[in-house]
């Protein structure tokens, strides 16, 4: 299966999600997500559907990620068929309009094509990487660090 041009259309989804964060438009952002979508955010916060979504996210942006950008680089593509793809990125916000010198979250989103053919994020979860239990835990079982 040639994925390269639904790849492009996933990229070009986050994208656009991106680029709604950084507008601070709750709305423009929630458009990104399937209309049932799920949301996890980092602190175990559950968001139900792309209203919650966009409304959540749009006192957030007017309040504690007022004038934030988003950083979301893409590690992995996976498609499970024509119509569904898992991304795995790492990402982070910064603030100050200032990209983070690190990027402590890990991301999986499960995207589907919808039948109209656009991409939407269906499931987000956010994970804050512990690097230092990280590195603890694969000192003393090496062997459960990934290659």
């Amino acid at each position: 299966m040639d994925t390269s041009a639904p790849a492009d259309l996933v990229r070009a989804r986050i994208a656009a999600a991106v680029d709604a964060w950084e507008a601070g438009d709750g709305a423009a952002y929630a458009e990104a997500f399937t209309a049932d979508a799920t949301y996890v955010t980092w602190i175990g916060t559950v968001y139900r559907g792309r209203e919650e979504i966009g409304r959540a996210h749009q006192v957030l942006f007017d309040r504690f990620l007022k004038g934030s950008v988003l950083v979301d680089d893409i590690i992995g593509i996976k498609f499970l068929g024509a119509d569904t793809a898992v991304v795995t990125s790492r990402g982070e916000v910064g603030k100050g309009g200032r990209r983070p010198a690190k990027l402590t979250k890990v991301q999986t989103y499960t995207l589907v094509r919808e039948d109209g053919g656009d991409w939407r994020i269906a499931a987000f979860q956010n994970t804050k990487r512990k690097t230092i239990m990280e590195r603890i835990s694969f000192a003393f079982a090496p062997e459960t660090a990934p290659v």
